[in-house]
């Protein structure tokens, strides 16, 4: 039917060419191909659509405009499905042990399909925390041509004339419970947080990874910064699917992209952004994916020489939209390559390089005071600090913009749990100079090692923002701030040392010595851990038992692959 030797039906062909491949061609007819498209590139379009969050509500009506994109170039689009959840929902519950877990579910099922069914390239559309990284991992994987899409942020709620998304109404209900404010507030911000589609607004997991996509070259310039109902999103999806064909015509892959230099230039931008931890912990699993050797001493070298700029939430008080307004993250990289910070010979989805996407980019405005210049920063190193010590030997991720100061020592309220740590909050238990220790919540342990934005903003709402630290083998969401310590390696369900750690130790976090330390000799830290027994697993059938089977430590990206 076609010549098979055209490198752009390089997997298509194999499916639907030939006399014996019929059967296959009359399955597809049914779904919509015509004859002329057996003779057209396959593009799968990988769409995350679902009505559990609003991160995600939109991406089937993006998802289409992706397929007009590639119909329009020359090829034939395909529409898909994979599974979203949402963080914000399921935050502080049992459920929030499959967010992570999702990543890895959304990334077998993108590879399944696409390897599956042969189509030739991808577009995948991601629209929160988990599912943009679960894309990138199978893009990785499959290694064929592909473009990554970001659903688009949402705007701001707002109250009183404040601005409000997701982090006030966790960060309201420690002011109820510390009664700075009664029902009828909490229910007036709740009711007004979040207007409608969109990734959560300020820099935290969703707009850091799409403005580390970006950054890689993954994704076509200014597809991080656009918002999710607005025109340019949706045009920024009919090129997507229009290059990914060029991409074909090319043979450009994601490794080609994908290289050691492209994702420096994702951890250069994730620094000067200040955006989320979970950034770490997703960068090490796609860079595993894509067989580029990344570990965490890369954070800290790089951190070295990149300031923090971006005066963005929840540390800051600018939101995405806001860095929209004054063109997003692509002068910001104008900046950085020019201060020899970026590397400009990386390739791109757009098939050229990124210093030749950013030639024409304009500067800033000159009365904007959202990104700062590289001279006057929020923070002259990075605000991600990669802790080592007799608490963490494998390593620990603490979000430090300076702002809580350099750091902390303080006495140890142990929690074998989320929940646990929660209740002690809301009844005022937790008292200044506490350092929480929540364990038995890593990769393994959870399973599923879950974010702790409940108890972090519980603590911002009772006003102890600054008084009292957290560390834990789980994550915190990009929307936590404060003096925080996450991914802490090993893990206590491993034998950790932070699995036997006691009420009225003491701890210190030192951010300029990269040091976390539990205040006992060697020889009580090991009399302690000959005594622990490693506790069952709380989850012996089903998907988060041969998840904490398969996953490995935080410090390799808890990857399963």
């Amino acid at each position: 039917m076609s010549d098979k030797k055209n490198k752009s039906r390089e997997f298509s062909s194999l499916v639907v060419d030939g006399m014996e491949r019929a059967p296959s061609r009359a399955m597809l007819y049914a779904v919509g191909f015509k004859d002329e498209d057996f003779k057209k590139p396959q593009v799968g379009i990988a769409s995350t659509w679902a009505m559990v969050t609003p991160c995600n509500m939109h991406i089937n009506m993006l998802a289409d405009d992706v397929a007009v994109g590639v119909n329009a170039a020359g090829g034939k689009g395909v529409i898909f499905n994979t599974i979203t959840i949402s963080d914000g929902i399921s935050m502080g519950t049992e459920g929030m042990k499959y967010s992570l877990t999702s990543r890895e579910v959304i990334a077998d099922s993108i590879e399944t399909v696409v390897g599956c069914q042969g189509f030739d390239g991808v577009v995948a559309i991601g629209g929160c925390d988990k599912n943009m990284p679960g894309c990138m991992i199978a893009l990785a994987r499959l290694n064929r041509p592909a473009i990554f899409v970001y659903g688009g942020t949402i705007l701001s709620g707002y109250h009183k004339q404040r601005k409000l998304d997701i982090i006030s109404v966790f960060e309201a209900v420690g002011a109820r419970a510390n009664e700075q404010i009664d029902d009828e507030e909490l229910h007036a911000i709740e009711s007004k947080a979040i207007p409608g589609a969109g990734s959560c607004g300020g820099m935290y997991t969703a707009n850091t990874m799409a403005s580390a996509i970006e950054a890689i070259g993954m994704s076509l310039p200014n597809s991080s910064a656009q918002a999710a109902i607005f025109a340019d999103k949706k045009q920024d999806c009919k090129d997507a699917g229009e290059a990914v064909l060029k991409l074909l015509d090319l043979n450009i892959k994601p490794r080609d992209i994908m290289t050691r230099k492209a994702f420096e230039n994702a951890i250069t931008v994730v620094i000067a952004l200040g955006g989320s931890t979970n950034a770490v912990l997703h960068l090490l699993a796609m860079a595993h994916s894509a067989e580029v050797t990344l570990k965490l001493t890369d954070f800290t070298d790089i951190g070295k020489r990149v300031p923090m700029v971006a005066d963005l939430k929840p540390s800051g008080k600018y939101s995405m939209a806001d860095l929209i307004d004054i063109g997003g993250i692509q002068p910001l990289m104008k900046i950085l390559l020019d201060a020899g910070l970026l590397h400009g010979d990386c390739l791109t989805v757009t098939g050229k390089t990124q210093a030749e996407n950013l030639a024409d980019v304009a500067p800033y405005p000159e009365n904007q005071d959202v990104i700062r210049s590289l001279d006057n920063a929020i923070k002259k190193d990075s605000h991600l600090v990669v802790l080592h010590g007799n608490l963490a030997s494998e390593g620990a991720v603490a979000k430090i913009t300076g702002k809580e100061g350099l750091g902390f020592t303080g006495t140890a309220r142990v929690f074998n749990s989320e929940e646990e740590s929660m209740a002690s909050i809301i009844d005022g238990s937790i008292k200044e100079g506490d350092v929480l220790v929540i364990r038995y919540e890593g990769p393994k342990g959870g399973p599923g090692m879950r974010e702790m934005l409940a108890p972090t903003s519980a603590i911002m709402g009772r006003g102890l923002g600054g008084k009292v630290a957290f560390i834990t083998d789980g994550r915190f969401s990009g929307g936590t701030h404060g003096f925080v310590v996450g991914h802490i390696t090993p893990e206590a369900y491993q034998g950790g040392a932070i699995a036997i750690v006691e009420d009225g130790d003491t701890i210190t976090i030192d951010s300029v010595k990269n040091e976390l330390r539990l205040h006992l000799d060697d020889d009580v830290i090991a009399q302690r851990l000959a005594n622990w027994t490693q506790p069952e697993p709380r989850y012996t059938r089903g998907v988060l038992s041969k998840y904490a089977k398969l996953v490995r430590s935080a410090s390799e990206g808890a990857v399963t692959d």
